[in-house]
């Protein structure tokens, strides 16, 4: 076959998984549909934030121009949301979960996060995380994990899957082999994973072992190094890959993005494609564009891949079966997904889970009207990406709010919390305070200086917290917020 055929070009459309541009249909996109392109993934920007009904038409648009088309979404509940970007996420997220500890409630959230991702026209949830929090400074898991206790994240990764596909969706549990006790984030730089090959069969692969267990459909895998299995991330890595396999997963191994600085950066995208092909992968997440570049940057990304893809077919590096395996992989997985949306409502209400998880220390209830907001995090990650502050919001329903963002710099916190009236309460959010470091120094400056101040962690609970007043939210995200303004206000005691 030549990198010319129609046949060549729908191999391999059919192993890419793209993101793209706009809350419509880019003609590029439709055309590759045509030529047999796997599906899409959503991100933010293709999400209406005014338009609740926006998603299902475009993927009622996508589908009517293929139909057994994948369309992915980040929906893990908490704080990471693609369709509830720019509301926040009314589900609870792991870490809250994690907490709780009672498996109805997270294979409940499942369903329902499941039902959700379903009316909106996606079949599949890029979720949930089976990841090990062994790390209290890791940047990019965190309270997107389920806890720190392998046995613990197992049996929740298996509840959480049980109902995302008992709402018809398929499930795609990530990251394997495990990014819990990584230091960087794979979005700006390649992270190894520096433990043994035993001890991360001990620690991080249960969780995993769980998920095939409980008939998980899809695999994705992580843009790190596992130094003991060589030198490759474990998206280009067959060793690795191998490893999932010896599982008895039959399902679809998807990659990580490959628009990661994890790979773009260190092999490349286009290499990174065809090595990971070769390795074991099967479906090629492209990623987000408005990560990366402006406008026309999807079709670029697109087409980056994709004509790599081509050129090693052409070169002999990549054989055309490969393609056919990878793709027959890829068509198993969207067989059955979907039905008729349902309006399924949780057991347990997300709210009360959420309180449930809270922890409170101290005097939080504010009897002031007014509020000053000061927010000391640090911008979010790419894997939550959404700059929505759901707490601002809803306090200030209930208060009259000036949100000052000094961020993580203990001078200019200090000098935000001078600027707030003697007479206003003080609310500080944080979500990088469990280990020491700028973040947990600007909120110090603030309380010595503020003493009343209640500290609202959306991050991991200090093993030793502060002296302060304060909520340990574990999330950023609507339902989240909700109850903090309520433990706030007075309005749930």
């Amino acid at each position: 076959m030549s990198a010319a055929d129609p046949g060549l070009l729908r191999l391999v459309n059919a192993v890419l998984w793209p993101g793209f541009l706009g809350t419509e249909v880019p003609s590029w996109l439709a055309h590759a549909l045509d030529d047999g392109l796997a599906g899409v993934v959503y991100f933010a920007q293709n999400i209406d934030q005014a338009d609740a009904d926006q998603p299902a038409r475009l993927s009622a648009q996508l589908r009517g121009i293929r139909s057994d088309l994948l369309i992915g979404s980040d929906e893990e509940g908490g704080n990471v949301t693609r369709l509830n970007a720019f509301r926040g996420s009314p589900h609870p997220g792991h870490a809250q979960l994690g907490r709780v500890d009672d498996l109805a409630a997270t294979q409940s959230a499942g369903r329902a996060i499941g039902a959700a991702a379903l009316a909106a026209g996606v079949n599949v949830v890029l979720g949930p995380v089976a990841d090990v929090t062994t790390q209290l400074a890791n940047p990019v898991i965190g309270m997107r994990s389920f806890g720190s206790s392998t046995e613990l994240v197992s049996r929740h990764v298996a509840a959480m899957i049980d109902g995302l596909q008992g709402a018809g969706v398929a499930a795609c549990v990530k990251h394997f082999p495990g990014h819990g006790d990584t230091h960087t984030d794979s979005h700006l730089a390649l992270p190894r994973l520096d433990l043994s090959w035993s001890e991360v069969k001990r620690v991080h692969l249960p969780p995993f072992l769980a998920a095939v267990q409980a008939g998980v459909r899809a695999v994705m895998t992580a843009h790190i190094v596992v130094p003991d299995q060589g030198s490759a991330p474990a998206t280009l890595n067959a060793r690795v890959l191998s490893s999932l396999r010896s599982t008895g997963f039959t399902g679809t191994i998807v990659t990580d993005a490959l628009d990661m600085a994890a790979i773009r950066e260190t092999v490349g995208a286009g290499p990174g494609a065809v090595q990971a092909l070769l390795a074991g992968a099967e479906l090629l997440c492209i990623g987000n564009p408005a990560n990366v570049g402006g406008a026309g940057q999807d079709l670029v990304d697109y087409l980056q891949i994709r004509d790599a893809l081509l050129a090693a077919v052409a070169d002999g590096v990549l054989g055309v079966d490969v393609l056919e395996l990878a793709g027959a992989s890829v068509a198993r997985l969207g067989a059955g997904l979907g039905g008729a949306p349902t309006d399924y409502v949780a057991a347990s209400s997300s709210g009360a889970i959420v309180r449930a998880a809270i922890t409170v220390r101290g005097a939080v209830q504010l009897p002031q009207r007014s509020l000053g907001i000061l927010d000391v995090r640090a911008r979010p990650s790419l894997a939550v990406s959404s700059m929505f502050d759901p707490f601002s919001q809803e306090l200030a329903a209930s208060f009259d709010i000036e949100r000052l963002t000094p961020g993580p710099s203990a001078s200019a916190a200090r000098a935000a919390a001078i600027s707030i009236g003697a007479d206003a309460g003080v609310v500080v959010l944080a979500d990088r305070i469990a280990t020491p470091g700028a973040q947990r120094d600007a909120v110090e400056a603030i309380v010595a200086m503020r003493s009343t101040a209640v500290v609202v962690n959306a991050g991991l609970a200090a093993p030793e917290p502060g002296s302060w007043a304060g909520i340990d939210a574990l999330a950023a995200s609507r339902v989240t917020a909700q109850v903090v303004r309520d433990l706030l206000s007075g309005g749930a005691r």
